[in-house]
């Protein structure tokens, strides 16, 4: 079932994701070569608990950690530890918050120091393409117009979307209906309705789309091809007047 917010909820939802915004900004300084991703989740969940939040990811069914952080050919889920970060990595940074009942969800990808011309398209590619979907998000749309417009912009620009893992409802729980594919056919899937919201979240292959999941840990999910990925999130309300972006990257970008 499709949870449909209040105005009053959505702008609690804000709250929750205005702070999730500055949580990100706050470990993307800390990103620099030497330092362990498991460092990296150690200060943005001092950081997230400092502000009166719950950091979801952790304990959620059994995934040890605050934040999921990906580095290159990881595509998501990526567990923190004793992963050094290197000059020219990319890094990507998911995380969950909940902030006085309400939950907020978004993700970036950061380059590291000096990174390859390819890289650099890449991450611009997936960040445009998370905003082509987000202008898709309108009442009277449908979840397939978000995935197509998504899907059209990568891979007219070589690049592939994966498959197995998708956007989704959000603001109550971490997890709720609809899916949210980057991938589709437009005018399909669920109707999208003034106070719906929604994690829009490219995950976007350099390579082949095809990825595969770790044995051992049961979470981490590389490329098979071992080509870098990069993912780009924000969580956005369907209003009366359109798309309502309520993550924010300003505080990430406003510090470079």
């Amino acid at each position: 079932m499709i949870l449909l917010k209040t105005k009053e909820e959505i702008e609690l939802i804000r709250d929750a994701a205005l702070l999730l915004g500055k949580t990100l900004a706050e470990v993307g300084r800390h990103i620099r070569p030497g330092v362990t991703t498991a460092f990296l989740d150690q200060i943005g969940e001092q950081f997230i608990r400092d502000n009166g939040a719950k950091p979801l990811c952790k304990g959620f069914e059994g995934f040890p950690s605050a934040f999921c952080i990906s580095v290159n050919d990881v595509v998501v889920h990526g567990i923190p530890g004793e992963v050094f970060i290197q000059e020219g990595d990319n890094v990507s940074l998911d995380c969950v918050i909940e902030l006085n009942g309400y939950v907020a969800d978004s993700a970036y990808t950061f380059p590291v120091g000096e990174v390859s011309p390819e890289m650099q398209r890449l991450m611009k590619v997936t960040k445009e393409a998370l905003y082509i979907g987000l202008d898709k998000c309108k009442a009277g749309n449908r979840v397939g117009d978000i995935g197509h417009a998504v899907q059209v912009h990568c891979e007219k620009n070589g690049y592939s979307v994966v498959r197995e893992l998708c956007g989704h409802g959000v603001g109550f729980k971490m997890h709720e209906s609809p899916n949210v594919p980057n991938y589709g056919v437009p005018g399909t899937g669920p109707l999208l309705k003034e106070g719906m919201v929604i994690a829009v979240e490219p995950m976007v292959c350099m390579g082949s789309k095809n990825v595969k999941f770790s044995k051992e840990d049961g979470w981490t999910c590389r490329t098979r091809d071992g080509k870098p990925a990069a993912h780009f999130e924000h969580t956005v309300a369907i209003t009366a007047d359109g798309p309502d972006i309520l993550t924010t990257f300003d505080f990430i970008e406003n510090n470079k």
